[in-house]
């Protein structure tokens, strides 16, 4: 070693002038995936980008998919909210009509009259048969003459539901 240490070096163009074959062949670099030029961006196939880019698709559609599918569901819930609540404001509507009817005192005796075949004392009751009414049985329909008898509230409520 210590020999070539002391060797005087070449000049450059003698060692340059050495004939081709007896230069040794330059060593081969180690395959890499950067150098083989198929690898594209980020060093990856076009194998593997499909796959990368399929399961971010995938991940997307999940992540998307379920708070979707809850606003569909509360829109549609809340669409049928809006119209129940503006059913039960046209029944609430009725009634308050319907209360409003029956506080007035004269609309009160009309339907006892009509309903219930009331009259005041002293009046005289005629039920008036029209044509197409012999079918119908007028005597049903007629206040009995009897006195009401003395019972309770529950019983006579008992006696209606049981005799109809």
């Amino acid at each position: 070693m210590a020999e070539r240490a002391r060797r005087p070096r070449r000049p450059r163009e003698e060692r340059e002038a050495r004939p081709a074959r007896a230069r040794k062949p330059p060593r081969p670099k180690a395959p890499t995936r950067r150098s083989d030029g198929t690898g594209g961006a980020f060093g990856m196939t076009g194998t593997r980008r499909a796959a990368m880019f399929a399961m971010v698709l995938c991940a997307l559609a999940l992540s998307i998919a379920v708070p979707l599918r809850t606003y569909l569901s509360q829109r549609d819930e809340l669409r049928d909210v809006g119209a129940e609540q503006q059913k039960l404001r046209e029944t609430v509507a009725a009634l308050e009509q319907r209360k409003a009817q029956l506080q007035d005192p004269a609309y009160v005796e009309i339907e006892a009259r009509k309903r219930l075949h009331w009259v005041r004392p002293g009046e005289v009751p005629y039920i008036v048969q029209l044509p197409g009414d012999e079918s119908r049985n007028t005597e049903s329909e007629r206040p009995s003459g009897k006195p009401a008898a003395q019972r309770s509230w529950y019983e006579e409520l008992w006696e209606s539901v049981t005799h109809k």
